[in-house]
């Protein structure tokens, strides 16, 4: 045990990154709890914290709380350590989950992290053993990025060493904190809840189906069988996540397994998030506590650690922190998902006050160390132990970075114009300046971008209830729009309702398949990606007999990214092979050195046929058909950039002949979305910074950066001109052009999440799910 006196207290200022109350989880009270512990242990130093909100409102903090992040906003990470750094902060210590933290896999704290000046301690509350290459990268980066990685078992150090090959020596045990409250009677506080006289039995926390409580509610009609005066108590509300997906399906379940097993006398919710006090007065009330989880790679548990330091006879399924808790005769295991061995120890515990008795005492004692005064203690030890060191070295000095230190800004993407322009029905075409034009109806081609752009502003607007919305809207379009006879899309719709063809064109038919595809793949609605995959499976067959390369791109494209959900469905990957050899082919026999291209004329969507190669060739593992797109997505930028250096795409007003001259214009919107796409595929396969650059020439054309130096995106709705023309931007604000910009500002918003996570280029045998056939 460290003594108060044993370190130096030389901190002024403490800073801890996380999530805090009142937001309802378990790192926003483990938080909390230990910023509250370290001021009390040390009140010299100021604490405070800075705080993730997964809402856009955020919630009511309190005074510690002293700046927030939008969990799902890049840019706000930047902010966060440059006001880090300003305060001239002596210490920061994160507490890393990855599901806290915006991007994929919570790969934005990254962004906050590499720019610290000060020494930083990282907590981490889950440690896999069996990661995914993206989560083994991102933590292993957190490690570099860290003086000290706390963790808080034993198996969990074992883990970084083994798996991770992190140095032990940078490792620290310090235990989940837990109250300090006496060793009392459990019938000291049951009166107070309408228990008195009965043996209760407790699980407590939020709420959520991998926490096993149906298996105590199958166990409980044994257990009743002998002592029906047991009473099970489930306290805690459902988690704030689960609830909004799914309400409250999984308790109403619960109940109703009560009442058909005829228990319902025998069972208390407690449907609320209590504080503290109210918590370990349920705690001392109980006799028994219960954990009987489903997930046996569960490093850490704060219910069970708070249990434990009450001196509650506990019984768990084995998962790795309650195999290292319960040891040495300090509590029960009994295997997962199975009633009878749970319902046997509990009767055993209760059958046996004696024996019951002991294991809480031991379990009491063993859980000393674990107060949070011990605990504040033990950070505050390892706090200066990492500023020490840091301090045998110049203290980097802050200073505020310029314009070409950093990443140009790009806005906010915002929604009105795409609302705007959005019926019951679906998306309409055009607009008269930003007023929806209900003549020309709607298409496919535009409720299928209109999919898409949803599916991926999930990553960056926190209104998923609206977005689910506007999918199901743009699904629903989908699905009338197809032609079951024919096996076909139709593309357009008058106003009045009525399809203005049987079948559409193998452009839009192919990307209604890549919408589809992107949706199966990606939408965090599990109705939603079913209803996706259903209709994508339906049109499928067709694109066989197409004879568009560009049909074939936009296919391939939905393809790839519903092989990354779905990579064994072998039909989808033959598909790929056959679709993406003709494209290649097509390549081969025209393209040469002067002239890298499919055909003998650059015409439209000339970026989806590079990115339907890469992403091909990256996925099939053929290096000659990966090599063909970025040279001719190469080939294409540089046909593109004027010698001033910015963007002029391929004017639809002749287009670019082989031997003959680049039409100027009109220049449209979606040429420069699809230059961005794929240089996203591009520098997700290669690392190589010079698609970040490429892509980021084609945002500034919507910005300004163009041949008339005007800007086409409308800063107020979102919204985006119909073209560059020679005598100005056409000023309509239409479906296609306000989706080509709103999907190009998406996709450099996963550029810059990418850029964050790249530790080194991607190598095509360093893939995980591609390979030919």
């Amino acid at each position: 045990m460290i003594q108060s006196g044993s370190y130096p207290l030389n901190l002024r200022k403490i800073a801890l990154v996380g999530n805090f109350l009142p937001r309802r989880c378990g790192i926003a009270t483990f938080t909390a709890d230990l910023l509250t512990a370290v001021a009390q242990e040390d009140p010299f130093p100021e604490c405070w914290a800075v705080v993730m909100n997964d809402i856009p409102e955020g919630y009511d903090y309190p005074p510690p709380v002293r700046f927030e992040v939008n969990q799902r906003l890049l840019s706000d990470y930047h902010l966060a350590a440059d006001f880090l750094n300003m305060n001239r902060v002596d210490v920061v210590c994160l507490q890393h989950e990855f599901g806290i933290f915006g991007g994929n896999n919570g790969v934005h704290i990254l962004e906050l992290l590499k720019h610290l000046r000060m020494p930083l301690v990282s907590t981490l509350h889950t440690v896999l053993e069996s990661p995914a290459p993206e989560q083994r990268s991102l933590l292993k980066h957190i490690a570099r990025l860290s003086d000290r990685l706390v963790v808080m078992s034993f198996k969990a150090k074992a883990i970084l060493e083994q798996t991770y090959e992190i140095p032990g020596k940078k490792i620290v045990m310090i235990p989940h904190g837990i109250p300090d409250v006496p060793f009392v009677d459990p019938n000291f506080y049951k009166d107070q809840f309408g228990v008195e006289g009965r043996k209760v039995i407790l699980t407590f926390g939020l709420i959520s189906p991998g926490k096993g409580i149906e298996t105590m509610i199958d166990a409980l009609p044994r257990v009743v069988q002998k002592h029906p005066e047991v009473v099970y108590i489930i306290l805690g509300a459902t988690h704030p996540h689960i609830k909004k997906e799914q309400g409250e399906a999984y308790r109403l379940s619960l109940q109703r397994r009560a009442r058909d097993l005829g228990i319902e006398e025998h069972l208390v919710f407690h449907n609320r998030f209590v504080d503290l006090q109210e918590l370990c007065e349920f705690l001392g009330a109980a006799d028994i506590y219960v954990t009987p989880y489903l997930n046996r790679e569960q490093i850490v548990s704060g219910t069970l650690a708070y249990a434990l330091g009450s001196g509650k006879a506990t019984v768990s399924t084995p998962y790795w922190y309650a195999e290292e808790m319960l040891a040495e005769n300090r509590g029960k295991l009994v295997p997962f998902q199975d009633p009878a061995a749970l319902a046997q120890a509990i009767r055993d515990l209760l059958d046996h006050e004696v024996e019951c008795h002991a294991m809480r005492k031991r379990a009491y004692t063993f859980c000393r160390e674990m107060v949070w005064k011990e605990v504040a203690r033990r950070y505050l030890h390892v706090f200066n132990q990492v500023k020490k060191e840091r301090e045998s070295q110049p203290r980097p000095v802050f200073w505020m970075k310029t314009m070409e230190a950093l990443p140009r800004e790009i806005p906010p993407p915002k929604m009105e114009q795409i609302l705007r322009l959005t019926d019951d029905v679906g998306m309409l075409q055009h607009a008269n300046f930003i007023v929806p034009n209900r003549f020309h109806g709607y298409c496919t081609d535009d409720n299928a971008r209109a999919l898409i752009a949803v599916l991926m502003a999930q990553d960056v607007i926190a209104d998923n209830t609206r977005l689910a919305d506007l999918a199901c809207r743009y699904i629903s379009f989908l699905y009338h729009a197809f032609n079951d006879a024919q096996g076909r899309f139709r593309n357009f719709m008058g106003f009045d309702r009525r399809w203005q063809e049987d079948v559409g064109s193998e452009d839009s038919h192919a990307r209604a398949v890549w919408s589809l595809g992107e949706a199966a793949a990606s939408s965090e609605s599990e109705d939603l990606r079913d209803a996706a995959q259903l209709l994508f499976e339906k049109a499928l067959p067709v694109l066989l007999s197409f004879e568009s390369p560009r049909a074939w791109a936009f296919a391939l494209v939905g393809i790839h990214s519903y092989l990354q959900r779905f990579s064994g469905d072998s039909e989808v990957r033959r598909l790929r092979q056959k679709l993406s050899r003709r494209l290649f082919e097509l390549y081969q026999a025209n393209a040469q050195e002067n002239w890298p291209w499919i055909e003998d004329t650059v015409t439209y969507a000339n970026g989806k046929i590079t990115q339907a190669l890469i992403l091909s060739g990256w996925g099939m593992n053929r290096e000659d058909m990966l090599e063909a797109g970025l040279r001719s997505l190469e080939w294409l930028i540089f046909i593109q950039t004027d010698p001033k250096g910015h963007f002029v795409p391929i004017g639809n007003n002749g287009w670019f002949p082989r031997g003959g001259s680049k039409a100027r214009f009109d220049q449209q919107p979606i040429e420069a979305m699809g230059i961005i796409e794929a240089c996203r595929g591009a520098y997700t396969v290669t690392g190589d910074p010079k698609w970040l650059k490429h892509a980021q020439t084609c945002m500034e054309w919507f910005l300004g950066r163009n041949d008339l130096n005007v800007p086409l995106y409308d800063h107020k709705t979102g919204g985006c001109n119909d073209g560059l023309q020679a005598d100005g931007p056409n000023r309509n604000q239409g479906g296609e052009s306000t989706l080509a910009c709103f999907i190009s500002l998406l996709n450099m918003y996963r550029l810059r999440s990418l850029q964050v996570s790249k530790d080194t280029p991607v190598k095509m045998h360093q893939k995980v799910s591609g390979h030919g056939g």
